[in-house]
């Protein structure tokens, strides 16, 4: 397969800085908090939020070759990932997990990523968890004739992801004092606290259980900057159970936040950000005088 060389991602007319939106909502104004949405949803949209800033610095580096990527059923890096496919030109392959899901029909997500032009490449459960260890991976690229593909890991988060994201915290140098953003993998996060200045802090809002992500937030930093940076910390009390989960609490949450500000709240990630954010500022987390950003990071998907 010939490689068409390195994309121009000025094509794609990415709008960066993405805006920064002020929001009037009493259940910070009475504590004296100033809410600021940083609307990375409207980046791309087809590329939204931390997906562009991930995808683009492994576009650039993947120079034409096919990329190969990982994800669940539901997955919106793969999503994002088949996207810029389509729009670049540039093949792409996604391992998904869970073998039976090969002779099922396809859900809207895995639709839209073969429609995008996608090859789908269905795994066990226990080879995708193994996927990092290098023969394994060597022995998916294989199965899936792919072994001339540039490989994004799940979720997007690797060195070039992380070094991408830190323009992210540099475009809110000085514009806040604290920059909470829902995390999966922790790269975004990893990027965004090492491009704030020295006196403001990230606060990431895990969105699935288990507790993991400071150690490999950490280790991200060190492969993407050669050690800690910025001050950062997460609240893992906002995950309703799960990755994909959802409670009706939170669904009420989240309708109430579109019905006052007009704004579409995603459900997986930006609904549990917003709603950790109102419980820690009730809890008087933010002194009196705060502003807070809450980074918008996605779009509802279409069912």
């Amino acid at each position: 397969m010939s490689s068409p060389g390195v994309p121009d991602l000025t094509t794609l007319r990415p709008r960066l800085p993405s805006p920064l939106q002020a929001v009037e909502d009493e259940r910070f104004t009475r504590r004296g908090v100033r809410l600021l949405l940083k609307r990375d949803d409207l980046i791309h949209p087809d590329l939204v939020g931390n997906k562009w800033r991930k995808l683009a610095p492994n576009l650039t580096a993947a120079a034409g070759r096919p990329i190969l990527t990982f994800g669940g059923a539901y997955s919106n890096h793969l999503r994002a990932t088949a996207a810029a496919g389509r729009l670049l030109g540039i093949p792409t392959i996604g391992v998904v997990r869970g073998e039976e899901l090969a002779d099922r029909p396809l859900n809207t997500s895995l639709a839209r990523c073969a429609a995008d032009g996608m090859r789908l490449h269905f795994v066990d459960r226990t080879t995708y968890r193994r996927k990092v260890e290098s023969d394994i991976l060597a022995r998916v690229l294989r199965a899936a004739d792919a072994e001339d593909a540039y490989v994004v890991p799940e979720g997007g988060s690797n060195t070039l992801a992380v070094q991408g994201c830190r323009a992210l915290g540099e475009e809110l140098s000085g514009r806040a004092d604290v920059v909470a953003i829902a995390c999966g993998t922790g790269g975004t996060l990893a990027g965004l606290a090492a491009g704030l200045s020295p006196d403001q802090r990230a606060l990431g809002i895990p969105v699935l259980r288990g507790g993991f992500l400071t150690a490999d937030i950490r280790a991200l930093q060190h492969q993407a900057f050669g050690g800690p940076r910025g001050d950062w910390q997460l609240d893992d009390r906002f995950h309703f159970g799960g990755y994909a989960r959802t409670t009706p609490e939170l669904e009420a949450f989240a309708e109430g936040f579109e019905n006052r500000h007009g704004l579409p709240v995603e459900r997986l990630y930006v609904a549990k950000l917003l709603y950790g954010l109102v419980v820690l500022t009730d809890e008087g987390a933010f002194p009196c005088g705060s502003t807070v950003v809450a980074v918008v990071t996605g779009t509802p998907q279409e069912t």
